[in-house]
């Protein structure tokens, strides 16, 4: 079964390049972000897995954890990350899963037949501090992921989780945000008391409250 947007992100356990991973455990009062690689020694997973480990100080300043996951098995993963380290400059600084059983990729269905029946595609799952699944993206093997866009999106989560806002399209931080429309017009000043602007009865900005 597909797992969808506000699902609980399914427990399991797991061996790992840092030790055995019990994913709720390990994920704490975290946000968490779970990512997938086709396998290991692949070309765009290198790239992916250093621009990962070079983002490190970002995560963890939105209390986010990281782990990857591939099919292949743990010694491959270690051989992989001497790859990683000489190629992209950096040392890998998160767990990679070793699921050579599939059994993790099967949970969160992330292995599609009509792509490849052997490997996983690229799918990221952001997970929140109540152990449900916010975002979920897939792309296909051959495009690498934007983790800049990922940290926008995360941001974009946690101010969301803590105010009634959305963000609008290409939406950075610090920028401006739009009122959710359950709240009234006349009750936005209390609100958000940096101001507003109405730009259509559905459609009123505000200043990032958090800021």
């Amino acid at each position: 079964m597909s797992l969808r947007l506000g699902d609980v992100a399914p427990d399991f356990a797991a061996e790992s390049t840092e030790g055995e991973i019990r994913f709720h455990e390990f994920l704490g009062d975290s946000w968490g972000v779970l990512f997938s690689h086709p396998a290991d020694f692949t070309p765009v997973c290198t790239t992916e897995l250093g621009a990962v480990a070079k983002l490190r100080d970002e995560f963890v300043r939105r209390n986010v954890k990281v782990i990857a996951l591939s099919v292949d098995g743990l010694e491959s993963h270690r051989s992989w990350i001497g790859d990683i380290q000489e190629t992209q400059g950096t040392a890998v600084n998160f767990p990679i899963i070793a699921d050579h059983d599939k059994k993790v990729s099967s949970l969160y269905d992330m292995i599609h037949p009509n792509s490849n029946e052997n490997f996983t595609v690229r799918s990221v799952f952001v997970i929140g501090p109540d152990k449900k699944i916010k975002l979920i993206i897939t792309y296909p093997a051959s495009t690498g992921r934007n983790f800049d866009e990922l940290l926008r999106v995360i941001d974009s989560l946690q101010l969301t989780a803590n105010y009634s806002v959305a963000t609008p399209a290409n939406w950075k931080q610090g920028e401006d945000v739009v009122v959710a429309p359950a709240i009234a017009t006349a009750d936005i000043p209390s609100r958000f008391p940096k101001g507003h602007k109405v730009i259509k009865p559905y459609l009123r900005i505000t200043p990032q409250p958090d800021l």
